[in-house]
């Protein structure tokens, strides 16, 4: 984590910054109104970082914020504490105040807002585990600031409010705030008053204080901490050291542009660099660093550690995140990456059980979701040369949480009688029609997603064979390998499906795969349908063309998933798969599943599909405006493909260490790499309609394949690709030009 001191530093003026750097090309309001579920939230942060925040609303349509944010403690949460900057007698007090505003503008380093009712003018501007506050008050009526705690305790002395928040999992966030002006008194608003003190605790426990009409503007610092009140203050005085808002933003801002600025962008249209920017952006929101002067509080076990050099990380969705974010991070962040291995690793050793993470939050891993794809990213890392941590224990970890926490899906409990059926028989099976759950650890909402499950623990243990392998531990690689085939037994060769198979080995019949039963389909799947699972085999895709019949069966369906109706009314297809929106037919753009679909074709012979679909897909689900995000961004997880998908490529795979060549939207782009090396896309005559690859070369050399190594990145060097508007149907197409495959590699 980067620390810095703001005050002593050296930080840009406003009036040295340059038109048009990376960050000024970011919109956090891209995706702010949702199609259908949740939006996108406009955060303030600095990358990583701890403190997080964005406007306390219902969503971006709201007419009212509700107070203003302190730190958000997880994704999607709402912030802990409050903070209401008041006008009005102190009989008005109360510990939230919603009001109107206006010409609000947020960036990713800096918050603004016109409070339109009391006439009050808010900045704001963070530091990693700090932040400053400057209101501009109507001088009108008395002048208060409210701080509250949701349930917890908040004292004030003096010009400063600390205390805490509770948590979930009995976990605390602590808070020193302190002002520059010295205010008149202090009273509490809500809360069981403590004697002798202005102090409060409880629910909404609230304090206040008062300023009269004596102060036009008031100015606030604070810190946040999850160790200790001491050390929040610690750490505002590490990183804080004046009231000037302006000073802190342009901190952040050049701490925004090195982030950002690692991969450059060149082409024509504005509105393609601010999708691109927009997404890297939101790649960087999570995990966060829980680090503060070398220790971290961790809720595994409850304690603080020392973080030993190593920094520590929490807060991330592997379920959606393995998939692109970590990846992206292995190229532009290798050492980022590898403290966020390290990590997950410190929390399961934090355990009595080892089991590898699979939705660390900041009150713990909540184990949401389906399968452990944390193994994932241990393979995806080792396979690209990232081993800056304990292999031999980042297996054993993953190795138990598969083998020894049961499979069934949002549930941390230990394997059962559903696990050892799967160890068995190679599969997850599926309730019969009217059958009655039984086994204890299904989630009665979430339900087996037998296929889903099924499918998912597949790659899951092609992961751990290749860890095994990676450690010589060839008896171990051997037996993985072949459970990584397990997808087969629940494959339908008559309807080339996955399909859910009960106990007895029978298919479920009747079935519909658009619609096969239970809210999100988890009766059989897991928030998308059949449609989207036929796909879910990321590290086998040769094997499943086999299974589907070849290379022109594999193409036919892959089509016609593009071009299947509903089959149905929307009102009645998404009041059951909510999730499954931003469809282009059966295919469902704005969920994780789906990512790598488009990419399918490079491996059947018709990578020309790949770069039309591609192209297609990203104009028209990822936009410049407030519902250019077609489902739940989740933090990065689909952010993450964006990004990869504007420069040009795509891991499919992660665990094997290559990349998929797509349809650029840029003229140049170039990742500075960690070791100097620069990497360059070059797309001459790109365009929405020049979306086609006619030729390509590789460092000068003829390249017809629809992909390259990671070693090819890293080396640095160039891909030149020749644009046009009509498909070439021999670029790419060779029979050795397929990606590899775990059944076919190299």
């Amino acid at each position: 984590m980067i620390t810095l001191s703001i005050g002593v530093m050296a930080a840009c003026s406003a009036a040295s910054i340059t038109a048009n750097e990376p960050v000024d090309y970011v919109s956090p309001y891209i995706g702010n109104i949702s199609h259908l579920l949740v939006p996108t939230f406009p955060t303030v942060h600095l990358p990583n970082s701890m403190l997080r925040v964005y406007p306390e609303r219902s969503d971006y349509t709201s007419d009212k914020i509700k107070g203003l944010p302190v730190v958000v403690t997880n994704h999607r949460e709402k912030s802990a504490f409050n903070l209401t900057p008041f006008q009005g007698e102190q009989d008005q007090l109360r510990p939230v105040v919603a009001y109107t505003y206006d010409n609000e503008e947020l960036k990713p380093y800096s918050y603004s807002v016109y409070l339109d009712e009391p006439g009050i003018e808010v900045k704001f501007a963070p530091s990693h585990q700090s932040a400053v506050y400057e209101f501009k008050m109507n001088p009108n009526e008395p002048a208060s600031i409210i701080v509250n705690s949701k349930k917890g305790s908040l004292t004030a002395e003096n010009n400063c409010i600390h205390g805490y928040q509770e948590l979930d999992n009995n976990v605390r966030i602590y808070l020193y705030m302190e002002s520059l002006q010295e205010p008149l008194n202090a009273t509490v608003v809500h809360g069981k008053t403590q004697p002798g003190s202005v102090s409060a605790t409880g629910q909404n426990a609230c304090v206040c204080l008062h300023y009269g009409n004596n102060n036009p503007t008031i100015n606030l610092r604070y810190g946040v901490s999850f160790i200790s009140e001491e050390q929040a203050r610690k750490n505002l005085a590490r990183e804080i050291t004046s009231y000037d808002v302006d000073l802190v933003a342009s901190a952040g801002r050049k701490i925004w542009n090195d982030a950002l600025g690692k991969i450059k962008v060149e082409g024509k249209d504005i509105n393609d660099k601010t999708v691109f920017y927009t997404s890297l952006y939101r790649t960087y929101e999570r995990p966060v660093c829980l680090s503060e002067d070398g220790r971290y509080f961790s809720a595994s076990d409850g304690q603080v550690h020392d973080d030993e050099g190593k920094p520590f990380y929490t807060d991330d969705w592997i379920w959606d995140t393995y998939r692109a974010a970590h990846p992206l991070r292995v190229i532009t962040e290798p050492e980022l990456e590898t403290n966020i291995i390290n990590s997950y690793l410190r929390m399961a050793c934090q355990t009595d059980s080892l089991w590898m993470p699979t939705f660390p939050e900041i009150t713990g891993d909540t184990r949401r979701m389906n399968s452990n794809h944390g193994v994932a990213t241990v393979a995806d890392a080792i396979a690209k040369g990232l081993t800056g941590f304990d292999v031999a224990l980042a297996y054993e970890a993953c190795r138990r949480g598969i083998e020894d926490k049961t499979l069934a899906p949002w549930s941390g409990r230990p394997a059962g009688e559903l696990d050892n059926f799967y160890k068995t028989h190679g599969y997850i099976p599926a309730l019969k029609p009217g059958e009655k759950e039984t086994i204890p650890e299904v989630h009665s909402w979430e339900k087996r997603q037998p296929v889903a499950v099924t499918l998912g623990t597949s790659y899951d243990q092609w992961c751990l064979s290749r860890i095994a392998e990676y450690l010589g531990d060839n008896d171990a690689a051997q037996r993985y390998k072949e459970a990584a085939h397990n997808y087969r037994n629940i494959f339908n060769h008559k309807t080339k499906f996955f399909h859910p198979k009960d106990k007895d080995g029978n298919f479920i019949e009747p079935f519909d795969y658009a619609m096969p039963g239970g809210a999100g389909a988890r009766d059989s799947y897991g928030e998308n349908n059949g449609w989207v699972y036929r796909w879910d085999v990321p590290h086998d895709i040769a094997d499943l063309i086999e299974l589907m019949g070849g290379n022109d069966a594999f193409n036919h369906e892959l089509d016609r998933m593009f071009n299947e109706p509903l089959g149905r009314s929307k009102y009645s297809f998404y009041a059951t798969m909510p999730d499954h929106t931003g469809n282009v037919g059966q295919f469902s753009m704005a969920n994780e599943p789906s990512l790598h679909i488009p990419y399918l074709y490079n491996y059947s012979g018709r990578p020309w599909m790949t770069q039309k679909r591609i192209s297609q897909l990203l104009k028209q689900w990822f936009r410049n405006d407030l519902m250019g995000v077609p489902g739940d961004e989740d933090g990065g997880g689909m952010s993450a493909f964006v990004a990869f998908s504007m420069l040009g490529f795509y891991p499919v795979t992660p665990g094997l260490p290559v990349y998929n060549i797509g349809s650029p939207k840029f003229n140049h782009a170039s990742i500075t790499l960690p070791n100097g090396a620069i990497f360059e896309i070059v797309a001459n005559n790109c365009s929405d309609k020049n979306k086609y690859i006619q030729s390509a070369s590789l460092n000068g050399k003829t390249w017809d394949k629809p992909w390259f190594t990671h070693d090819d990145l890293m080396k640095g060097g160039k891909l030149v690709l020749e644009m046009g508007d009509k498909a070439n149907h021999n670029w790419g197409t060779g029979s050795l030009s397929a990606p590899p495959s775990a059944s076919n590699i190299r």
